[in-house]
C-alpha cells in the first residue's frame, strides 16, 4: 500500500518563490514518482480564522491558488486536489479533537505563540484560530496521512497532531494513523528570504516574487533585491552570507545555467570565490539570477495562461477533488463516530 501525503496552502494572495521552492517543486516530484498518494488542499477555513471580516479575500484567493498549482504541474489527474470548506467531515473531526487538547497545551505551540504575537492579537485571539492546530489535525488524519511536508517552523503543529493521534487511539482503540514530519533536503529552500534580505519572504511584507510575476516585474524585483551594503565598488570584497541574491542562486542555479549564461565560471563555488575576493559587481550576479529565474517561470506562465482562458477546467478540477476527498474523509469520520459509540442507529 502507499504512503499517503496532505500538504496545502491558505489562500491568502498569489502563491510565490518561497512556496515554490519550499514545498510545490518537491510536490510535483513526489507526485510524479507513483510511489505516494498524494493530496493537496487549499485551506480556506484556516484563512478564516484570522481573515473572517474578509471573506472576499479568501474567495478570491482560492482561484488564484489553485491556478499555481495548475502553473507548477500539480496534476488533478495524479493528486487528489480539494477544498477545504467542502469537506464538512473534517469539521467534526476537529469537534471531537477538541475534547483531547486543553487551552494550555494550545497557547504552549511554539508555532501559535510566534504567530499570536506577529499578528498582534493579544488576548483578542479569534478562537478559530487558537485552535486551528486542532483543525489540521482533522485535516491529516483524515486522509490517513503518514507524512506532511512542512517546514521547521510547522514542527510543533505536527508534534501537536501526533498527541491527538496517540490520545484518541489510546482511549478508544487503534483507529487514527499517526503522521511523520517530511522535512526539505536543502537547507535554503526551507525558508527563502524575501528580496529586502528579510528573513522570509512575505505576501503581507511585499518582499515576493510571485510564480504569476511577469518577465519585466521579476527583472525590477531582482534589481532591487538586498545584497551586500559594504560591497559598494565592484573591486570591494563582497559577503555571500545574508546575501539574498546569492541565497537565490543557492536555492534556483544549477551548473547548467553557468555553461548557459555565465561560462566562465564552472559553478556557484567559483562565482561565490569572485564576489568574496572582489572584482565582480552585484549587477552582474543579479542579471545571472534574474536568467536562472526565468528559466523556471517562463513554463510555469505559460501553463498559467491556458489555464486563466479556461476558468471552467478549474472549477471542475477543485469541485471533482473535494468530492473524491470527502469520500475517504466520510470512511474516517465513520471510524471515529464507531470508536467513540456515537454510531446509535446502525
Amino acid at each position: 500500500m502507499k504512503q499517503v501525503i496532505l500538504t496545502g496552502d491558505r489562500p491568502t494572495g498569489k502563491l510565490h518563490l518561497g512556496h515554490y521552492v519550499g514545498s510545490l517543486k518537491n510536490r510535483v516530484k513526489l507526485q510524479n514518482s507513483g510511489e505516494y498518494d498524494v493530496y493537496v488542499f487549499i485551506a480556506d477555513l484556516q484563512a478564516l480564522t484570522d481573515n473572517a471580516r474578509n471573506p472576499e479575500k479568501i474567495k478570491n484567493s482560492l482561484i488564484e491558488v489553485a491556478l499555481d498549482y495548475l502553473s507548477v504541474g500539480l496534476d488533478p489527474e495524479k493528486t487528489t486536489i480539494f477544498v477545504q470548506s467542502q469537506i464538512p467531515e473534517l469539521t467534526e473531526l476537529t469537534v471531537h479533537y477538541l475534547n483531547l487538547v486543553t487551552l494550555a497545551r494550545l497557547k504552549r505551540n511554539p508555532t501559535i505563540k510566534t504567530e499570536i504575537k506577529e499578528r498582534g492579537f493579544g488576548e483578542a485571539v479569534p478562537v478559530g484560530f487558537l485552535t486551528y492546530p486542532i483543525s489540521q489535525a482533522a485535516d491529516i488524519t483524515a486522509f490517513n496521512a503518514n507524512l506532511v511536508p512542512v517546514g521547521e517552523d510547522q514542527l510543533p503543529l505536527i508534534e501537536q497532531c501526533k498527541e491527538i493521534v496517540r490520545t484518541f487511539n489510546a482511549i478508544y482503540g487503534e483507529v487514527l494513523t499517526e503522521p511523520e514530519a517530511m522535512l526539505a533536503d536543502n537547507k535554503v529552500c526551507m525558508r527563502l528570504p524575501g528580496i529586502d534580505g528579510k528573513s522570509k519572504m512575505s505576501k503581507s511584507l511585499g518582499n515576493c516574487i510571485y510564480l504569476s510575476d511577469d518577465k519585466e516585474t521579476v527583472k525590477n524585483k531582482v534589481m532591487r533585491m538586498y545584497t551586500d551594503p559594504n560591497h559598494i565598488k565592484v573591486e570591494d570584497p563582497g559577503c555571500v552570507e545574508d546575501n539574498a541574491v546569492f541565497t537565490y542562486l543557492d536555492a534556483f542555479a544549477l551548473e547548467e545555467h553557468f555553461k548557459k549564461y555565465l561560462p566562465e565560471y564552472k559553478n556557484l563555488e567559483e562565482l561565490k570565490d569572485h564576489y568574496r575576493r572582489g572584482g565582480l559587481g552585484d549587477v552582474k550576479v543579479k542579471k545571472f539570477l534574474i536568467n536562472v529565474l526565468e528559466d523556471i517561470l517562463e513554463p510555469i506562465r505559460e501553463r498559467r495562461k491556458y489555464y486563466e482562458e479556461h476558468l471552467d477546467l478549474v472549477y471542475d478540477m477543485l469541485s471533482l477533488g473535494s468530492i473524491k476527498a470527502r469520500k475517504v474523509a466520510q470512511e474516517t469520520l465513520k471510524k471515529v463516530r464507531g470508536a467513540i459509540g456515537l454510531n446509535y442507529f446502525d
